[in-house]
């Protein structure tokens, strides 16, 4: 998803309580409420909406798209070999989108998702991906990957010890060299944008994923109609 701290305007369906002293209180959906969220979603939105912004239109989605797979492009890196293709996991893939077009670029791509609609129109888009239903913090897998990326997944995990589970795996499935790209925010301090979005602060992730042994390489912002997300890019070194 696309982020504005001023307007969140694609916040919705809140879940609002009063506390004793009758004061508004957001409630954050439940897994399970997250879930049939996302796959209602799924459902009902259409290829790039669905994991996209919802505020936006069709053809600004696709911009948005394009941003981000710009900026994936850069950190992956441009080369590409059908001898040596590089090995990349998708880790949240939703419907496919980044999947496919990476793919297109001789790149072997397995994508994970925990939504069984995303996956089904995924399958049926084709184009050289492997999918699999399965949570972050749970896929396993038989090698390696030169590159796991997760593009505005990991805010959606609202529970803080799967998060955890979540980032700790991720990190695990990175060969020596390769790269981890996680999309958040770059400021200190948690903060939460509607009932099924958390951002969370760069300190949770740097001394997380220095017990990985995962470097810092920087923050790559993704300029896009004020959005606050960027690529955190880490390479692991040990």
């Amino acid at each position: 998803m696309c982020h504005s701290a001023a307007t969140p305007a694609y916040i919705v369906a809140l879940f609002i309580r009063s506390d004793e002293g009758g004061t508004p209180v957001m409630v954050l959906l439940n897994d399970a409420e997250a879930s049939a969220y996302w796959n209602e979603r799924h459902q009902r939105e259409g290829d790039l909406r669905s994991g996209g912004h919802v505020g936006f239109d069709e053809a600004t989605n696709r911009m948005f798209y394009m941003r981000r797979l710009s900026l994936l492009m850069d950190l992956i890196g441009l080369q590409s070999s059908p001898e040596a293709p590089l090995y990349l996991l998708d880790a949240g893939c939703g419907k496919g989108w980044f999947s496919r077009e990476l793919a297109r670029f001789g790149h072997q791509v397995d994508g994970i998702d925990g939504s069984e609609a995303a996956l089904e129109h995924a399958r049926r888009s084709g184009g050289g991906p492997r999918y699999h239903r399965s949570s972050l913090s749970g896929w396993r897998s038989p090698w390696l990957y030169d590159v796991v990326f997760s593009v505005d997944v990991l805010f959606h995990i609202l529970d803080d010890a799967e998060w955890e589970r979540s980032v700790r795996n991720l990190a695990s499935l990175v060969r020596l060299g390769g790269r981890l790209l996680i999309a958040d925010w770059a400021e200190d301090g948690d903060q939460a944008l509607g009932n099924y979005q958390v951002l969370r602060g760069r300190e949770r992730y740097l001394p997380l994923l220095e017990q990985c042994g995962m470097r810092i390489d920087g923050w790559h912002p993704y300029d896009f109609r004020g959005s606050v997300i960027g690529l955190h890019a880490f390479t692991r070194t040990c």
